[in-house]
C-alpha cells in the first residue's frame, strides 16, 4: 500500500508509532523514525532494516521547530524526497480540575499536542509541495471531539485544536494534491494507557466493542489515510474509536 513512499512518523519509539512504522516498512515504505528516545528509535530502525526494510531515525523533541526541518531534510537527504507524514508524537499531561491545573502542564501538553504539529506542517507541506503531492496523518482524539473527560482539559483543547488545523491545511492545499486528515483512536493499549487493569475495564465499558484497541489496528487506519486508497479522503476526522462515540451502555 506504501510502496516508494517516504513517510516521516513521530512519536515512533513505542506504542501506535512503532506499529506503525512495522507495519508501513513491510508495506514497502521508506521511513524516518522520531522520538525523543534514541535508544528505541535504534533498536526499532535495526529490526526494521533487518527485516528488510529501509529506515533512517532522528531523536529530538517535536516541540522544537528545528526538530521538525531536520526529519524532513533527513527524509529528503536519505530516501530522496517526502510523500508522507504520521505525526502522531503526543502526551497526556497531568490530569486534574482547571482550577488546579497550572500553567506548566497546560502549555507542556498544547506544545507537544498542537503546536508541534503547526511546526510539523510547516516543514513537511513545502516537501510534499516539491513532490507534486502526498497525505498528513495528526493523531487526534475522540477527547475533545466527541467527549469531554474530566481532568483532561487541556489534552482535550489541544486534540480539537488538531482538528481544526486539520481542516484548513485540507482546505489550503488540497488544490496542490496535499491531502490532510486526522486520525481519533479509541482508548488503545500503549504505555500511555499505563497497566492499571481497572481502569482499561473501565474504558473497554466506554467502547460498542467494549474492548481496546491494539496499537496495530489504529496503524492500519493510518496507513489507509496514507495511502493512495484514500485518494479522495481529505479534511476527515477519521474515528477509529470501536463505537466510543456512539456508545452510551
Amino acid at each position: 500500500m506504501l510502496s516508494d513512499k517516504t513517510i516521516i512518523i513521530t512519536g515512533a519509539s513505542s506504542g501506535i508509532g512503532a506499529a506503525a512504522a512495522k507495519l508501513f516498512a513491510a508495506n514497502g515504505a521508506s521511513l524516518v523514525l522520531a522520538a525523543r528516545r534514541g535508544e528505541l528509535l535504534e533498536t526499532l530502525t535495526g529490526e526494521i532494516r533487518a527485516s528488510g526494510g529501509r529506515a533512517a531515525y532522528l531523536p529530538g523533541d517535536v516541540r522544537n521547530a528545528g526538530y521538525a526541518a531536520d526529519l524532513v531534510d533527513l527524509a529528503q537527504s536519505h530516501f530522496g524526497g517526502l510523500d508522507g507524514a504520521f505525526n502522531n508524537a503526543g502526551v497526556v499531561g497531568e490530569m486534574g480540575p482547571v482550577p488546579a491545573m497550572t500553567e506548566e502542564t497546560w502549555n507542556e501538553v498544547i506544545e507537544v499536542n498542537l503546536t508541534s504539529a503547526f511546526h510539523a506542517a510547516k516543514a513537511q507541506i513545502p516537501a510534499l509541495q516539491a513532490r507534486g503531492g502526498g497525505a498528513i496523518v495528526f493523531t487526534s482524539s475522540f477527547v475533545g471531539h466527541t467527549v469531554g473527560l474530566p481532568g483532561m482539559a487541556a489534552y482535550a483543547a489541544a486534540k480539537a485544536g488538531l482538528i481544526g488545523l486539520t481542516q484548513v491545511l485540507a482546505a489550503e492545499h488540497g488544490a496542490e494534491n496535499i491531502r490532510v486528515n486526522a486520525l481519533l483512536p479509541g482508548g488503545t493499549h500503549t504505555p500511555m494507557a499505563g497497566d492499571d487493569e481497572a481502569f482499561h475495564d473501565f474504558v473497554k465499558g466506554l467502547h460498542a466493542l467494549k474492548r481496546m484497541a491494539q496499537p496495530d489496528e489504529i496503524a492500519r487506519a493510518a496507513m489507509f489515510l496514507l495511502s493512495d486508497h484514500a485518494s479522495f479522503v481529505t479534511g476527515s476526522t477519521m474515528l477509529a474509536d470501536g463505537g466510543n462515540s456512539i456508545s452510551k451502555v
